[in-house]
């Protein structure tokens, strides 16, 4: 007789409610006739990825994930390419794959139920082959976004206590003190099939789909599937500088690209006070950078870096859906 699937589930303690998920799962898995589920807490040392691949050489037939966003990247990682599904359990402040993919945000035990009755997608997943100032390279996963400059920076200064507390929040404080202080950077970027490019940059974000947190929109034209990565380079000059970068990605690309007429006005109006966004779009890209500068993957810092190599891996990551 065979032996019935199972569902894992990947979650961080320090984030969710193990006790509750746990016997709303084995309710769920003894209701589709599956065995029990098999549950992988995080940790400090592997915040995902190698409980995603035991999870997979367990022979789950699905996994599940409960975390913030650091969580999810990393189990999407420890899943790329493995052909076993991802379902969300949205858990965190940010849940911004969740978001980019439209899904419920309120209702932990119907996304559980999405692991047993949800359709499946194939996504793309983002990889970054990072090098290092010693010359050491690591390869990492990221299904949202990464960024090199300032938003690295805010994301690896914000405060802990603040973060507790506020959660996202903590990163306009932090984002604040980044603007106030940073230098603009000098960075040579060359997207697959293009000759080389330098520019001097207050960041340069690379982006798997482009809603952030608030339904700020940096790149309004990311899709989950496309096979691309967008890109933005952010070039602004002074406090007015920022001033028009947060226009442009707040009323230029929430509300003004809806209508016609709205996006006659941004074409009437591109170039004026300066171009401090740039919008790209490639399957990779590489960028290279005169002096370390901080990296950030999905919101999580990730060090210092002189080059960092992007790839979209496309349909790398499958992923259950409502």
């Amino acid at each position: 007789m065979p032996t019935p699937p199972h569902a894992a589930l990947v979650y961080n303690p320090v984030k969710v409610d193990a006790t509750r998920l746990r016997s709303a799962l084995e309710a769920r898995s003894q209701e589709a006739g599956w065995a029990a589920p098999h549950l992988y807490e995080t940790s400090v040392d592997d915040p995902g990825v190698g409980q995603a691949r035991r999870a997979v050489l367990d022979g789950a037939q699905v996994v599940l994930v409960a975390g913030g966003d650091g969580t999810v990247r990393a189990v999407a990682e420890g899943l790329r390419g493995s052909g076993v599904p991802l379902t969300l359990i949205p858990s965190g402040t940010g849940n911004l794959l969740a978001r980019n993919l439209k899904l419920p945000l309120g209702d932990q035990l119907a996304a559980i139920g999405t692991a047993f009755t949800g359709d499946t997608r194939a996504i793309d997943i983002g990889v970054a082959m990072i090098t290092r100032a010693d010359g050491s390279e690591e390869e990492h996963a990221f299904v949202v976004m990464a960024g090199m400059g300032i938003d690295a920076m805010m994301i690896a200064t914000a405060n802990p206590d603040l973060k507790k507390s506020l959660g996202w929040l903590a990163y306009v404080e932090s984002g604040l003190r980044s603007i106030a202080t940073a230098a603009p950077f000098r960075i040579h970027y060359q997207l697959r099939g293009h000759r080389q490019h330098a520019a001097t940059v207050s960041s340069v974000l690379v982006g798997n789909c482009g809603t952030l947190q608030g339904g700020v929109q940096l790149m309004p034209d990311a899709e989950l599937d496309d096979g691309f990565l967008d890109v933005a380079v952010l070039q602004p000059k002074g406090a007015f500088g920022w001033l028009l970068v947060w226009r442009k990605v707040t009323w230029e690309n929430r509300v003004l690209r809806r209508t016609a007429v709205g996006r006659r006005m941004i074409r009437f109006t591109e170039g004026r006070g300066g171009n401090t966004v740039t919008n790209l779009r490639a399957e990779a890209l590489t960028v290279r950078v005169d002096e370390a500068q901080d990296l950030e993957l999905d919101g999580d810092a990730f060090g210092m870096a002189t080059m960092v190599a992007f790839d979209a891996h496309r349909g790398g990551l499958l992923v259950k859906l409502p």
